[in-house]
């Protein structure tokens, strides 16, 4: 009998991860590898503003990303729930803006994003609310 065995794969994927590291990879300006590493066949988007197929928006985000090279995102929570996460996050394109509170919903089939919604909000130079956005 032979001692010899396989390791166990120590490879556990982690949906929350996996949005978190497309996010910051796209808002960076690292937008083919984002897509490459994490976005399944079939992606559909649902951001009002570009048709919503993958090669749509991410040419979109290269195209966005040559106007804010300098873009930030702080990701402030992630939650997952089934094959679904949200993640609200702070994104700045330039050094001195306020930038937008985000929360992207991003579905998963096995290890892959199928499906994405974003909601974008400023962050206004004032406000009443002592709690703030984050």
């Amino acid at each position: 009998m032979s001692t010899d065995s396989q390791p166990a794969s120590t490879h556990t994927f982690s949906p929350k991860a996996a949005a978190v590291s497309f996010l910051r990879l796209a808002a960076t300006g690292h937008v083919r590898e984002a897509y490459s590493a994490h976005v399944g066949p079939g992606f559909r988007h649902h951001n009002p503003y570009f048709r919503g197929d993958a090669d749509s928006l991410s040419s979109a985000m290269e195209e966005a990303h040559t106007k804010t090279l300098e873009q930030t995102i702080e990701v402030h929570r992630a939650v997952a729930d089934g094959d679904l996460v949200a993640v609200h996050s702070h994104v700045v394109p330039a050094s001195g803006d306020r930038g937008w509170a985000t929360v992207h919903i991003l579905r998963f089939a096995g290890e892959r994003i199928v499906e994405m919604w974003d909601i974008i909000q400023p962050v206004p130079e004032d406000s009443p609310n002592e709690n703030g956005m984050f």
